[in-house]
């Protein structure tokens, strides 16, 4: 193009032409894969009962009744139509306490997951283009960070913090960002070489700029796709802290909670520790179907 002229329009607009038919591609993949619209759809169900749990729930998630305890699941003999999956062993309707441990399991989940991507992909970010000795002073971190059982370590965070929503999202967050910093340097270390940083370096674009424009947009999908599957990570780990009285505390029900109250009361009332405990796998199985079908969309490789 001579100098002055004016640039066609295709040229203007092809980066973003392109992008947009790149994600119409992803989003025929993901629409004709039968398990991510299952996923997806026990996907939606979930999150439309966590935001509209106080009307979605039948009944108040805390409120006792002795005289209703142990009553059964409607189908069973001595159910009843009011609590659709029966009471546990204080009255308390299993239903609406799933409901409501819904929005815990994916506020924690979600929020958990924000912190390890904002740690994790701001060092991997650094390490991957700065390289050199801090480079290696962060994997260092990194692998020392995952030398420790994660469980274990959020376990004896909470313990020592003390059992609470915040310190659960904290925790879980912040023992979770190893994986991110790895994944995002082994992208930058790929990234960094390529013949547009070189040309954005060679014009002198600040390192700042070619981190934050050129560098970072390119690891999205990466990012996408782990977030995805970590979200599942998370909310087993807080139904395991819950499970072991260490979660959200008693302010809240949680599914691991009512999965621990139960497991005592198994043999009379089977529906107390097994209703939440489907609850946990049928959002974890969607999570994970809806995360491997959003990688496979997203790899270009994968036709």
């Amino acid at each position: 193009m001579a100098i002055g002229a004016i640039p066609s329009p295709d040229l203007v607009y092809s980066a973003g032409g392109e992008a947009v038919a790149r994600r119409s591609r992803v989003w025929r993949k993901l629409l004709r894969n039968p398990m991510a619209l299952a996923g997806g759809f026990i996907l939606l169900v979930v999150v439309g009962a966590a935001v509209g749990a106080p009307w979605v729930a039948p009944h108040d998630a805390a409120k006792q009744s002795l005289i209703r305890r142990f009553t059964p699941p409607m189908w069973m003999p001595g159910g009843n139509s009011a609590y659709p999956l029966g009471t546990d062993q204080v009255g308390r309707d299993i239903l609406s306490r799933i409901v409501h441990g819904a929005r815990i399991s994916l506020i924690v989940g979600i929020s958990a997951v924000i912190v390890s991507v904002i740690v994790g992909v701001a060092m991997g970010l650094v390490s991957g283009y700065l390289g050199g000795r801090v480079d290696v002073v962060l994997m260092t971190i990194v692998d020392v960070t995952l030398s420790f059982p994660q469980l274990l370590l959020a376990l004896a965070f909470v313990a020592a913090l003390g059992p609470s929503l915040v310190t659960i999202i904290v925790v879980l967050g912040l023992t979770g960002w190893e994986r991110y910093a790895r994944v995002v340097r082994a992208e930058v270390l790929a990234l960094r070489e390529k013949d547009f940083i070189e040309a954005a370096r060679a014009m002198g674009v600040s390192a700042s700029r070619v981190v934050f424009r050129h560098v970072l947009p390119n690891t999205f999908s990466s990012i996408i796709v782990l977030s995805t599957l970590q979200v599942a990570q998370a909310i087993l780990q807080e139904a395991a802290l819950s499970f072991l009285g260490v979660g959200s505390g008693r302010a809240y029900p949680t599914w691991g909670q009512m999965i621990a109250l139960g497991r005592d009361f198994v043999s009379v009332a089977w529906w107390l520790p097994t209703f939440p405990g489907l609850a946990i796998l049928l959002t974890v199985l969607a999570i994970n179907l809806v995360g491997d079908r959003l990688r496979d969309a997203l790899d270009p490789r994968v036709r």
